[in-house]
């Protein structure tokens, strides 16, 4: 398990199978792209915080190329650790960012947190799509680092989003 990020020690590992009709299913979109000097804020919203952090995976792979055009033709597993929530969410992108980064260079359409434990502030999750392909996947906005500069994260009984900046 990673506990400071993109570390580069564990192998990314894309499996390309026939997905169910449950994991194909996709979620309502709760996310959006607010303005920042220079850079861009994610904000993304759910149910639970738990669907707050699946929502801003996908807001930022959306940022980095038509979301719609990415099909789920597999999943990658990815296990990140954080020291409190705000450590885990950088530490969280960061992962997807660097699987991104480096073959196999995969983009999601789509996440899944598997196990959220908010004691030891660790995610085990999935993340369904495929590798990323300039021929089929139009270039959107390099997505250069997770920055930690007005981050936040709301936990309260009915209020549940995330705000992240990226630097692009």
């Amino acid at each position: 398990m990673s506990d400071g990020g993109a570390e580069g020690d564990e192998e990314r590992v894309f499996v390309e199978r026939e997905l169910t009709a449950t994991e194909l299913y996709m979620p309502k979109t709760k996310y959006e792209y607010l303005d920042h000097t220079a850079d861009v804020q994610l904000h993304a919203w759910g149910d639970t915080l738990k669907e707050s952090f699946e929502q801003v995976a996908v807001a930022m792979f959306g940022y980095m190329t038509e979301i719609d055009k990415v099909e789920k033709r597999g999943y990658m597993d990815l296990e990140v650790s954080g020291s409190d929530n705000l450590n885990l969410l950088y530490n969280y992108l960061d992962e997807f960012l660097y699987s991104f980064s480096v073959e196999p260079n995969f983009i999601a359409s789509k996440v899944e947190i598997l196990d959220f434990n908010k004691e030891t502030f660790s995610i085990k999750c999935r993340a369904f799509g495929e590798t990323f392909d300039l021929a089929k996947h139009p270039q959107g906005t390099e997505v250069k680092a997770i920055t930690y500069s007005n981050m936040q994260v709301w936990d309260d009984p009915d209020h549940h989003e995330v705000y992240v900046i990226i630097d692009i």
